[in-house]
């Protein structure tokens, strides 16, 4: 797995990374490239004011979701890998830089939270929860990026995933480069 030079062939993709490093966006422009369905993960997750899907009924959705046999899904739900990754021919991992990444979280973040941004059947992102609570989506990525970089790193050798195509980029340039690689 890795080469992202090599003719692409994928029809069921996920995309995956830390938190902020732009996999809806990703997997939007991919989906739309591609022609086929984009499927955000947290979409299917998130209820009204942030409240969450049991997890029976969330995999239930995901189940259904990735029934088809074309689809760009975006999301690092590990309980879903069950389910989504036996499936999936791709996976892309956006794997940019602490920096990077934590730059842009703050911008989206702020942006959307300034702008009160309907995410997902009314969710949206407040200064206060953002920024100040142990719920910040800020103080997530700075709890989970290196850990989730290490664990990405081991999952992708694992024999039980010799099957994916693995895409590794590690800077948006990199992607942008590919996406406009891809044949429409």
């Amino acid at each position: 797995m890795g080469d992202s030079s090599k003719a692409f062939t994928g029809a069921r993709i996920n995309v995956v990374g830390t938190t902020g490093s732009g996999k809806t966006t990703a997997a939007r422009a991919i989906a739309e490239r591609l022609g086929c369905r984009h499927i955000e993960l947290d979409a299917l997750f998130w209820k009204p004011n942030w409240g969450e899907t049991p997890d029976d009924e969330f995999l239930s959705l995901v189940d259904e979701a990735t029934q088809g046999e074309r689809w760009v899904l975006d999301g690092n739900y590990s309980r879903t890998r069950s389910i989504v990754w036996p499936r999936v021919d791709t996976v892309i991992w956006l794997d940019y830089s602490f920096l990077r990444v934590f730059l842009q979280l703050l911008r989206r973040t702020t942006r959307r939270a300034v702008r009160r941004v309907e995410l997902w059947d009314g969710c949206q992102e407040r200064l206060r929860k953002s920024f100040f609570s142990s719920d910040s989506i800020l103080l997530w990525f700075l709890k989970t990026y290196w850990r989730r970089r290490r664990n990405y790193r081991t999952l992708f050798t694992g024999p039980e995933y010799a099957h994916i195509q693995l895409l590794h980029f590690r800077t948006p340039k990199a992607l942008r480069q590919w996406l406009n690689s891809l044949l429409v």
